[in-house]
């Protein structure tokens, strides 16, 4: 079952009207059975590998807190659960992966023996679903969180199904309680909610399936022919429609959350008007960078999480400034962070590239931000002139189909003979321009959005009439159900 499409409508309306209808126990029964259910529209024989996970995270994380003046158990109690559910996480998503590497390794090196595998179908949102347990484990191991011992409503926190296939990635203290406890109905939830899910109907129907044919066509063009221009302008369109497409995901999510009374951290917030990498990072996919930052990040660098900075905010940049050059553990830390969150994204060499593009951008950020004479240039103006399109530049890797083909684009972008001619009609180039524009308006006009409410009550309730009619009328005109997240492959 997908946002997009008339079938979540009628999934919706009745789990929003009983869950301010039914008491407690109902409430969260309905809960885990409509976000299973919700699930099993796409292949109900996945249910077990998700409800398995959430049954080991369950009993573990008791144990653990049964056992917690026993460290050490509680490490390897820890390390058990790590094992199982990365282990799902390596079968399903990467076994394939490390088979044909194996076997490319066979051939170099003359050797007949191969291991082959028949294709793997990856569970939708195990990649998600997986983090939050794990989350959960090592937060109550830290002493940040109690074990629930309700597992119906812990499995409502693991399955719930607003963010169960692409995030936002929450901890299990963001979200367990408001499910207990349910808010005294505010009609204000109604309109809120709706807003947020018909603005992400039209970031991800209006604007990004509108932009996805003309990237794939693109990018099915062989790499040898682009020019500098066409590498640019390839780059800017994915990342126009990954962005609307994700963003459009969260903000859906968030609303279908809001209808029931639940707050969702926000995941995006205008990423694209970045005035350095460190920001960038504290707006893009904000949930999974901070939970890569608490996890994973701070650890290996040799830092202690606190109690009071765990969350699904803040993104992996709020920590970017304690990595210095000539800072070894902190500066291998960085890379290893950012190669692991590019494989997160999927089984490719070309993630770790583009997670390992991102890294060295940081890094040189703050090698720049140490200069003394480079101090007069760091200004917002110039830090978004600089950031953005290095930020565009880097979906090369996330896009192109292979490592060879990435390098092949790269060189492109530095031969000064390649900017002298372009492949593509010229709508394409046009289309990419008015994105741009386009986008830097809208944060523009967000900047300004408080004062806008200053304004006559009347004409407030005007323009809010006007936007969301339009956006409504559009969502309609372009809406199409079978078109899948991005996101969803992950």
């Amino acid at each position: 079952m997908i946002f997009n499409s008339l079938t979540f409508l009628f999934f919706l309306i009745p789990v929003v009207l009983l869950y301010w209808i039914l008491p407690y126990k109902l409430r969260i029964a309905l809960l885990f059975g409509g976000s299973l259910v919700f699930y099993g529209f796409w292949r109900w024989e996945f249910l077990p590998v998700m409800l398995f996970s959430s049954v080991v995270d369950y009993f573990i994380a008791i144990a653990i807190h049964r056992h917690r003046a026993d460290r050490a158990l509680g490490k390897k109690l820890l390390l058990g659960t790590l094992v199982i559910n990365l282990g799902l996480l390596v079968y399903f998503k990467y076994l394939f992966f490390l088979s044909g590497n194996f076997n490319q390794i066979m051939e170099f090196t003359g050797t007949a023996f191969r291991f082959d595998l028949p294709a793997i179908i990856l569970p939708l949102g195990i990649s998600f679903y997986t983090f939050q347990t794990i989350s959960y484990s090592i937060d109550v191991y830290r002493g940040h969180a109690l074990p629930e011992r309700d597992f119906l409503l812990y499995g409502s926190y693991v399955t719930f199904f607003p963010q169960l296939v692409a995030g936002p990635i929450l901890r299990a203290g963001e979200v367990i309680e408001q499910l207990r406890t349910r808010p005294t109905f505010k009609m204000e939830f109604i309109p809120s909610g709706l807003k947020r899910i018909g603005y992400g109907l039209f970031l991800k129907v209006v604007l990004a399936d509108n932009i996805a044919p003309m990237v794939d066509e693109i990018f099915l063009t062989g790499a040898h022919t682009f020019s500098a221009i066409d590498v640019w302008t390839a780059a800017f369109l994915f990342g126009f429609q990954i962005y609307f497409d994700f963003a459009g995901y969260s903000h859906i999510a968030i609303g279908c959350a809001l209808l029931m009374g639940i707050r969702f951290p926000e995941n995006f917030n205008f990423p694209y008007a970045s005035r350095s990498f460190k920001v960038f990072w504290k707006r893009w996919h904000i949930s999974l960078s901070s939970w890569i930052r608490d996890y994973l990040y701070l650890p290996l660098a040799g830092k202690k999480v606190r109690f009071d900075k765990v969350g699904s905010r803040g993104g992996l940049g709020e920590n970017v400034e304690q990595v210095q050059p000539g800072n070894g553990r902190k500066t291998y830390a960085l890379f290893l962070t950012w190669s692991i969150m590019g494989l997160w994204h999927g089984a490719n060499w070309t993630f770790v590239v583009w997670g390992l593009y991102h890294s060295l951008a940081v890094y040189l950020e703050r090698l720049a931000h140490s200069l003394r004479f480079l101090k007069p240039l760091q200004t917002p103006v110039i830090g978004w002139l600089i950031t953005f399109p290095i930020a565009m530049l880097g979906w090369i890797p996330f896009r192109a189909l292979n490592v060879h083909d990435t390098f092949v684009l790269f060189s492109k972008i530095l031969t000064p003979a390649a900017y002298l001619s372009y492949t593509f009609r010229e709508n394409t180039y046009l289309v990419a321009f008015l994105l741009t524009v386009l986008t830097t308006l809208a944060f523009l006009l967000d900047s300004y959005s408080e004062r806008i409410k200053s304004w006559p009550g009347w004409v407030v309730l005007s323009l809010q009439t006007l936007k969301y009619t339009a956006i409504s009328i559009l969502v309609f005109v372009f809406l199409r159900p079978i078109s899948q997240f991005i996101y969803f492959q992950f």
